[in-house]
């Protein structure tokens, strides 16, 4: 009989956000696999490290940072080989995943690659986007308001007609994107109800106001806009 795969949602970053179903599948875990860098660090192993037994097999999926998709689909095809091998042992697997590994998560591409094969389980997470929320202390959406949610790498023109047309917006994975979004919400007069969020959860996190936002973003960084002076009264 094969072994389950489970997808684990440890939240932004920090430990203590991680769910207890997540913490308890992690704790009893025999093979854990997550994404890294290509030859650097696992963000999400970091989160979960306090909960990996010593002895647990650990699979890495070295995952190029590049836009091209053949190297990065590549690193997925690799884990899931070796995911399914440990499944076909009748052992399971918990595969560690940052945020939510439905929301912008790359355990979709191991899902799309094993669950015709296997049973999968998905473990929700803390989103980012819930978090930073939280951390700012800003309500996300009030009443019969829309949410919209943007990537950052999206382009400008595309950027401006979903900012322009929506009521509130999450700006996810600003990096390197950031004058571009600082342009496009200041041209349309909404950087005083802009706030930037960078490293939520984590010791490092900064929170200020858009305008007073450092020249330089790292991926972790959102931008939360809310048209409405006080939308939650």
């Amino acid at each position: 009989m094969n072994g389950t795969l489970f997808g684990v949602g440890l939240g932004p970053g920090d430990p203590d956000l991680i769910t207890l179903k997540a913490a308890r599948l992690i704790e009893n875990a025999t093979t854990i696999a997550y994404p890294t860098l290509a030859g650097g660090d696992s963000f999400a192993r970091a989160i979960a490290a306090d909960l990996i037994k010593p002895d647990a097999r650990e699979i890495r999926m070295d995952v190029p940072m590049t836009t091209a998709r053949e190297p990065a689909q590549a690193a997925y095809d690799k884990g899931a080989a070796d995911i399914a091998a440990i499944l076909k042992s009748g052992e399971d697997v918990v595969c560690l995943c940052e945020g939510d590994p439905f929301f912008y998560g790359s355990f979709m591409y191991l899902h799309a690659r094993l669950a015709p094969k296997f049973t999968v389980k998905v473990i929700p997470g803390v989103t980012s986007v819930t978090a930073c929320a939280a951390e700012a202390g800003q309500p996300l959406v009030a009443r019969n308001e829309r949410l919209t949610i943007l990537p950052g790498p999206m382009d400008e023109a595309t950027l401006r007609e979903r900012i322009a047309g929506a009521e509130a917006v999450a700006i996810m994975k600003v990096g390197r994107h950031l004058p571009k979004i600082k342009a496009v919400i200041d041209d349309l007069g909404l950087t005083d109800h802009a706030t930037y969020v960078e490293r939520a959860t984590l010791p490092e996190q900064i929170i200020t106001p858009l305008r007073d936002a450092p020249e330089k973003a790292p991926y972790f960084s959102m931008i939360l806009l809310t048209k409405g002076a006080d939308p939650w009264l």
